[in-house]
């Protein structure tokens, strides 16, 4: 497992687009974006325009241990993009509309925490690399409010997790990598 983070726009994807790349042409693309307005669509459209047409794609940002795991064995590497926005996903999944001062975070963490044990799992026994890409958010200013807070602790435990797992980890900057472990 080789988890790549940095902020917004910083090349994250690039590289691991560029690692995946030098595994070979099976790569297992998994996007955990979902539409929802016009600016996201045209976003996923210029990714998917973008990817080698050898790679496959798997949409979707739950139970993603389990599309490893049985996707794995016939992949040269799998790239997963991104783990913040899965984890923005799986938030409003559990939360819906409801005001952030109704919200149990602490049941919406435990549910996060579980997908992401479980992927960990899934990327640990995996016979070839898995890149996770991920943001960065402790490094901005303290949000002005809770969803935004209690969102960017979140991230930023879940990252530490997926950070003492991986085998490797990049910090990008710039478009400028920095291997910080491996």
């Amino acid at each position: 497992m080789i988890l790549i983070t940095g902020g917004a726009r910083s090349g994250k994807s690039r590289l691991a687009e560029q690692l995946a790349a030098q595994q070979g042409d099976k790569v297992l693309y998994i996007a955990t974006s979902i539409v929802t307005d016009d600016e996201m669509a045209e976003r996923i459209t210029i990714h998917q325009q973008t990817r080698p047409a050898t790679w496959r794609t798997h949409e979707g940002y739950s139970a993603l241990g389990r599309v490893i795991r049985e996707q794995s064995a016939s992949c040269d590497a799998i790239m997963l993009e991104c783990i913040t926005t899965m984890i923005t996903n799986l938030m409003f999944d559990q939360t819906g509309d409801i005001p952030a001062e109704e919200m149990d975070f602490t049941a919406i963490e435990e549910c996060i925490t579980a997908e992401i044990d479980d992927l960990i799992a899934a990327c640990l026994v995996c016979d070839c690399p898995v890149y996770l890409v991920t943001n960065e958010v402790g490094f901005g200013i303290v949000p002005d409010n809770l969803l935004a807070r209690r969102f960017r602790d979140i991230a930023g435990r879940v990252n530490q997790r997926l950070a003492a797992s991986a085998r490797e980890m990049y910090l990008v900057v710039s478009g400028i990598e920095l291997k910080m472990k491996g």
